[in-house]
């Protein structure tokens, strides 16, 4: 029994090391510094436990660059290799997804990372105490919003939720208390003309008019029960904060609802906060409910982005924008 405690002990003892350590490390001013030029070139076949500071300067970089790494993380995931060789799309670069020293020099850095932000009393508002599971339970409620100032601020601010949370391990997010938030800056402007969807690749380009990329997205896409269309579609209209109509018979089996249900407006809708119809029927590129998820899991046969990316391209279609769908 003493040998037990004794074991015990210095179980908690390492835990908490390791959790103390984790937190220096992730300490705003480490992830400001950390070079991000120290990142192996390619993704190492097993990914640390960890978030690590350079990764996570790495991505707030990219995602102000126009190339979305999806949820900042800080771990070097494949949506990171995804958004480096968007970049190098973007750069006009050999394009092989590597983080070579002419990628890290056309990175532009010019102001912080992480950055402070104060809570504010409207950042509070309309919150709901947790979101069912089951479609028939979410049919009743008012409406599907954040579960806590965590949630809110983590997709404001495009982070994942544990991250914000680790920055700021001593905050209870209420009003009026300064946090440690990413800062990846102002969504992209521009005229989107075509919409190119890269099933293989998992990835969403939208080009200009004279066919530079303006912006690159990490996107579930389809799967093999409900695969997306192929060939050529357009963009028939955008809907905002839409509610999501729930038909088994037309959509997929959820749980045991065989009736069809209209699910309430909300970010943790089924389709986000943004839907983006394609003339293609029931087809659309959306937002999602769980932005941590893109390209890990897969969609019912729609383009899903996160709600911050699915918004910043909804902003710069039309109707008729062609929207390409290639293996």
């Amino acid at each position: 029994m003493f040998m037990k405690i004794i074991v015990f002990a210095a179980a908690s003892l390492t835990i908490g090391l390791t959790s103390t350590a984790l937190a220096e490390e992730l300490q705003p001013e480490a992830i400001n510094t950390a070079p991000i030029a120290s990142i192996a070139p390619e993704r190492p076949p097993k990914e640390s436990p960890h978030p690590d500071p350079a990764i996570v300067h790495l991505q707030v970089l990219l995602d102000r660059a126009g190339s979305s790494p999806g949820v900042i993380d800080g771990y070097y995931g494949e949506n990171v290799t995804k958004a480096i060789a968007g970049f190098e799309t973007m750069q006009k670069l050999p394009v092989d997804g590597k983080l070579d020293p002419e990628v890290v020099s056309r990175l532009s850095e010019d102001k912080p990372a992480i950055q402070s932000y104060v809570i504010t009393e409207e950042d509070t508002k309309d919150l709901v105490s947790d979101i069912p599971n089951d479609y028939s339970e979410q049919a009743e409620m008012d409406h599907l919003g954040y579960t806590s100032v965590e949630e809110r601020l983590s997709e404001r601010f495009h982070m994942d939720v544990d991250l914000l949370k680790t920055l700021n391990p001593n905050s209870s997010f209420d009003t009026g208390e300064t946090v440690w938030v990413a800062m990846p800056g102002a969504p992209k402007e521009g005229v989107v003309k075509r919409i190119e969807v890269r099933k293989r690749s998992g990835q969403v380009l939208a080009f200009a008019e004279d066919g530079a990329p303006i912006a690159v997205y990490p996107a579930s896409i389809g799967s093999e029960a409900s695969p997306s269309p192929s060939g050529r579609h357009k963009v028939k209209g955008v809907a905002r904060m839409p509610p999501y109509v729930y038909d088994p018979e037309v959509n997929f089996q959820q749980a045991d609802n065989n009736k069809p249900l209209t699910l309430p407006k909300g970010p943790n809708n089924p389709v986000g906060t943004v839907w983006i119809d394609l003339t293609k029927p029931t087809y659309g590129i959306h937002g999602t409910p769980e932005p941590s998820l893109i390209d890990k899991a897969q969609s019912h046969g729609c383009v899903r982005l996160t709600n911050w990316d699915a918004e910043e391209l909804a902003e710069m279609v039309k109707p008729g924008v062609i929207t390409e769908f290639t293996d």
